[in-house]
């Protein structure tokens, strides 16, 4: 049993950090060389890891360094949000297998949702080269109150199922599943591959439809005592007396969502005011926004700095909490950095007392839409035993 525990631990460590060399592993662990050399082996004889050249001469032999075999098998990772829906395929090296593919599924408007991504997802897999049988996992992250040990979504969905959303789609897809929250999963993805990499205590801002916040404390995901942390955008700070989707007034969502900033544009372009930009259906409308205001457009730069007032707001109230290294802004909203930055650092200034400000940079993703996607792979190779990933080789080769 211990040895299994070392195993699993050096796998997903090579995941995470990618490759290693048997001293800096040992390092790692405080076990020996020669110990962790044999466990490095058990995994080669699996078939997971594999050599990986060599470690920079430091005058002497040059260490051997190892890394996990990245065909060895592959992640399904889904990202979620209230509107559109993505799935992809990731091998174990966090690279794409196969293109993504995005479909438009309104959580809101779609009574039986979970099973209808049930079958994109099926039908995605089946559509691939990719065999089920070579499939660790599937990974969602997905909007609302998540609760990852049941696998239940308590925003979404069906609430009244005899069993859990997790356990539906294990049946429907026969693979594992794991759920999380997308900020969250967001959050993971910039500790681990990101600009939050190597930062001890990290606040991760979602722009989307509504407003998410992911925590890194003492490096590692917060997700609080029932994984609901990060409900950042119900922080009550508005005085717009707008009903937020929780039954709620004052919510900070009501003044910072893309949701209500497509639906004030609409309103304005109805009403007949010159705003420069065409009308579009909702879920488009925050991209022609961006776009618009990425060039120049004043009626749109004027949307996104309100926006960006109001999460700087926001924000003030994480960083005399939490007095993060960094804030990370990510999500659809954050493309509009140069626009969002400028009003939220004023914002900062005039709410927080600066010697707590001081040392918090605020900085943009370089990740993009594609964190959620690689915090929804990452969180199947968190939450997968090496030994389950193993057995089920195993029994293929029985069965061969």
């Amino acid at each position: 049993m211990k040895q299994d525990y070392y195993l699993d631990r050096i796998f997903k460590h090579l995941y995470f950090q990618g490759a290693q060399s048997s001293s800096e592993l040992s390092h790692w662990l405080h076990k020996s060389p020669p110990s962790v050399t044999k466990l490095l082996n058990t995994l080669i004889d699996y078939g997971c890891v594999e050599t990986n050249g060599f470690a920079p001469s430091t005058g002497g032999r040059r260490a051997v360094k190892y890394s996990i075999k990245k065909d060895f098998k592959y992640v399904v990772a889904v990202s979620m949000d209230q509107i559109f829906t993505t799935i992809a395929i990731f091998n174990l090296s966090h690279k794409k297998a196969t293109q993504e593919e995005t479909i438009v599924l309104d959580l809101h408007q779609t009574p039986n949702a979970l099973e209808v991504l049930s079958q994109k997802i099926n039908t995605y897999i089946h559509n691939t080269s990719i065999p089920s049988k070579n499939i660790i996992g599937v990974g969602i992250a997905m909007p609302g109150l998540i609760k990852p040990k049941s696998g239940m979504n308590c925003t979404f969905f069906n609430q009244n199922s005899t069993i859990s959303h997790k356990d539906y789609l294990e049946k429907e897809l026969n693979l594992p599943v794991f759920l999380d929250n997308d900020s969250s999963l967001t959050a993971l993805a910039e500790c681990a591959f990101g600009k939050a990499k190597g930062q001890n205590n990290a606040m991760i801002v979602k722009i989307g439809w509504g407003t998410g916040l992911g925590m890194i404390v003492n490096g590692k995901l917060f997700r609080g005592e029932t994984g609901y942390a990060g409900e950042f955008s119900h922080i009550p700070i508005s005085n717009n007396g707008k009903l937020c989707e929780c039954g709620k007034r004052g919510c900070m969502e009501t003044e910072t969502s893309l949701l209500i900033m497509a639906e004030e544009a609409i309103k304005k372009i109805k009403e007949g005011e010159e705003t420069g930009i065409q009308l579009k259906e909702l879920k488009y409308m925050s991209d022609e926004i961006i776009n618009a205001a990425l060039n120049g457009n004043q009626f749109c730069i004027n949307l996104l700095s309100k926006i960006g007032h109001n999460l700087g707001k926001g924000i003030a109230i994480l960083i005399q909490i939490m007095n993060p290294g960094i804030v990370l802004l990510s999500g659809r909203g954050a493309r509009a950095e140069k626009i969002l930055k400028a009003p939220i650092e004023q914002a900062l200034t005039h709410n927080c007392i600066p010697k707590i400000a001081e040392n918090t940079q605020i900085a943009v993703s370089d990740l993009g839409l594609q964190a959620p996607l690689l915090g929804a792979a990452a969180l199947v190779i968190e939450s997968c035993p090496i030994q389950d990933i193993v057995r089920q080789t195993e029994l293929i080769k029985e069965a061969l």
